[in-house]
């Protein structure tokens, strides 16, 4: 992977598609006084170097009946890793996993539409180590942009342009 070092224009750029990945280019061009060609070229830059990964829809499961959100403390030895890795990606509704530090190796996020299929994964689980489930009755914070904070380098940066 090159290295890409961000400047005060990507950071407006990436706050801007973080709020709103669907934001047109002639847009964020207008609120940083640019040129649309100028945009898309630094944006093609940040998505060749994987600062930026991917695009998506925030989507409401619950809104299609996904109303059992979980997270999942699993603990995997690390010679099973390479078993566990190719299951869980295999299973539609994780959500997310991590690895973690702690009293457990993994964290799930999975989403359900009823317990008993929850049920049915943790058992799944348990074949690679201790579980604790635990279930969200509410999420008080939705996933939200990260503050894309300028830094010391950029005003450097600025300093050496004037």
């Amino acid at each position: 992977m090159v290295e890409y070092k961000i400047d005060k224009t990507d950071r407006r750029i990436l706050q801007m598609l973080e709020e709103n990945a669907r934001t047109s280019v002639k847009d964020i061009a207008e609120a940083n006084f640019m040129s649309s060609p100028a945009v898309a070229n630094r944006i093609r830059r940040m998505e060749s170097t994987n600062l930026i990964k991917n695009y998506y829809a925030d989507i409401d499961y619950s809104a299609m009946g996904y109303v059992v959100k979980a997270f999942i403390n699993l603990e995997v030895k690390p010679e099973d890793k390479s078993e566990f890795y190719p299951f869980i990606e295999k299973i539609p509704n994780v959500v997310q996993c991590d690895c973690v530090t702690g009293d457990y190796s993994m964290l799930i996020q999975a989403s359900y539409k009823r317990p008993e299929e929850l049920d049915h994964l943790v058992n799944e689980l348990q074949k690679f180590g201790r579980t604790k489930t635990e279930i969200a009755f509410s999420t008080p914070i939705e996933h939200r942009p990260i503050p894309v904070h300028e830094t010391e380098d950029d005003e450097d940066d600025d300093k050496k342009a004037r």
